[in-house]
Parts: structure tokens; sequence; C-alpha cells
């Protein structure tokens, strides 16, 4: 027992410093993901040690620190994805329907085929936007009925797992298709005019993940999330960032595409929201973002049922307020940030 607990402490250790490195490739990158589930093997093994380990007592006291540590590492960077810390984006007081828009983002997953339950929950939310990832001709044609609630709309049906369908009530104005590092990879950029007559931008990414099926490095993903924090910051309208982005919230490359684009993340002080893998609850991680530049308060967010895919679908409801900026502010980066983030950006692809 002692050397399985010595064993057991020194993997959950590894898989935690293995984000450390500074490095793409997916081996590295794909242990970001579980900060929730390293923390729980930790907890169980700070208590299998304080139980059933029986060694000498200077390996005990080592050992018990070595996970204590990890355990509090780990707190420290979950903590602020909990109702226990201080929100990042400020709470709506007063709703005013004319700045508000309401978001559905579903990654539906290509091979799934219950269009039918996709519909139904996007009909029970009746959001303003609706984004749909994933989405292959079928897709298209079995979510067409939208149009009659969604006249805006931009289909960009795919066979490779990254086709994109935007409907939307609100209207959309200068809607661009655009593939931002990847030839076969695209994004829609787009003006949407709120029903105050405000206008905003629009950006709906579904970057490529860091896994062997998919990706061997994340140099695609980061480099179009930095890109795209580019456009957030050069932006002379208040910005909405969304999609599938793969990546998780607590990421070294999503706290950097934050501090680069000023952008706001409504689950800071809120909630973990997992969105992905809807089948194995042990294994979810918050995949599915809205980031919202600081013009923006927040409303709602909540996710939906599970309509056969791997994702959740989620909800999220902003507000434009137009003295929120003043109210609110995303983190800026240092020079090693600007240092890192031109970095990525030039490498090659």
């Amino acid at each position: 027992m002692n050397t399985f607990l010595i064993i057991f402490t020194a993997l959950i250790i590894l898989f935690t410093i293995i984000p450390l490195v500074r490095n793409d490739y997916w081996t590295f990158r794909i242990f970001d993901y579980p900060r929730l589930q390293k923390l729980t093997l930790s907890v169980i093994c700070m208590v299998l040690i304080l139980f059933y380990y029986d060694g000498p007592a200077m390996e005990y006291a080592t050992i018990l620190s070595i996970i204590s540590l990890n355990i509090i590492y780990l707190l420290y960077h979950i903590l602020p994805f909990t109702p226990l810390a201080k929100k990042q984006m400020l709470t709506v007081k007063r709703t005013d329907k004319a700045n508000t828009i309401d978001i559905v983002i579903a990654n539906v997953y290509q091979e799934n085929r219950n269009a039918k339950g996709c519909i139904t929950e996007i009909k029970k939310a009746d959001p303003d936007i609706v984004l749909l990832i994933e989405t292959d001709n079928f897709w298209a044609d079995a979510t067409l009925q939208l149009k009659e609630t969604y006249p805006y709309n931009k289909l960009v049906p795919l066979e490779n797992t990254y086709g994109m369908i935007l409907y939307s009530k609100l209207e959309l104005k200068n809607t661009e298709v655009k593939y931002m590092v990847e030839d076969d990879i695209p994004s829609i950029h787009t003006k949407v005019l709120l029903k105050s007559g405000e206008e905003i931008q629009l950006y709906a990414l579904h970057p490529t993940p860091p896994v062997p099926n998919e990706n061997m490095q994340s140099t695609e993903r980061d480099k179009e999330l930095l890109l795209a924090a580019d456009l957030c910051k050069k932006s002379k309208f208040p910005v909405i960032v969304m999609g599938d982005l793969n990546d998780v919230a607590w990421s070294y490359t999503t706290k950097l595409f934050l501090k680069m684009s000023g952008m706001l993340d409504p689950r800071i002080g809120r909630g973990f929201f997992n969105t992905f893998h809807a089948q194995y609850p042990f294994m979810r991680f918050p995949l599915d973002h809205t980031f919202a530049s600081p013009h923006f308060k927040f409303a709602c967010m909540k996710r939906l049922n599970n309509c056969g895919s791997d994702h959740f679908p989620i909800y999220v409801s902003l507000q434009l307020d137009k003295g929120a900026q003043f109210e609110q502010h995303g983190e800026k980066p240092d020079s090693d940030d600007i240092a890192e983030a031109n970095e990525k950006k030039q490498k090659s692809t």
C-alpha cells in the first residue's frame, strides 16, 4: 500500500506539473483540461495517505506535505471559477431588453442526428442568437425551419466537423466567413444590430483542439485565439467572442487571450458551467465560451439539456451598458505576455 501511495502521489504531481511546460505539443497541453479531476484525485490521495500510509515518519510527512501543497495550488487556480471569488463581469441591476442579447451555443456533434431535440431545446431557450457547431449538410437542412424565427443567418456546413451555422433574430451586418489560420477551419465575423439600434461586433470561433486525432499541437488553436484577441482590441464596437474554443477557462492560452483582448469571462466568480463531455460526468470541462468586452454586464448563464451530442448547449444573456466600461476592466498584459502572444501569432502552421 505504501508503494502504491507513493506512485499515486508522484503521478498526480506529474500531471499537475506537465501543463507548466510551455510546449504546444498535445501531451503537454491536454493536461490543462482536467484541473477539477486532478483536485479530486489529490484529495482522495491525501485521505488514503492519512489513513493507510504506515511508513517512516519522515516519508509520511514528506508525501503528505507534497500532496497538500498540490491541493492548495489547484484550489488557487480553481477558486476563481466558483461563487467564492470576485466576479469579473458585473451583474445587471436593471433589465434593458432593448440592449440585451441572448445567445445559445451548441456543438451538435456532427454524427448526432437528433436535430429535433436540438431545435426543441433552442425553442425553449428562445435566444436572439444561435450558434451551431460541427454542422454538416444534414444539420444545415435539418435546421432550416429555424429561418422562420431567425431570418438573419449564415450557414457554413462542412463535412470535417468544423461546419458552423449562425441564426439570428437580430439584424446581421457585414457578415463574413473567414479562415483565420487553417483553410478548412471557418469563423464567422459579423456586426449585430440590437433592438435599441446599437451595433456590436460578434466573432464565432471553433479552432482545432490539441489531440492526436485532430491536431498534434495547440499552435493553430492558440494562434486563432490570439488573432481574435487583436480583432477585439482594435474593434470600435462592443465585442462578443463565442464558440467551442477547445480550451478550458483556466488555461494559460485562455488567460493570455483575455489579457491581450481586454475581454471579460462571465464564468469567473460564478461557476464552471462544464459543457463537455456530456456522457462522462467525471470528465467534464468548460470548453464552450462566451467572452465579452467591458461594455457588457452579465444577466444569465445556464447549461441546457443535452440532445445527443458530446457537448451540452449553453445559454448566455448579456446586456450592453454604456457605463459598464468605466465600472469594470479586463486584465492587462505585461511585457512577457505581449512577447509570448507575438511569438505564438508568428508561428507557422
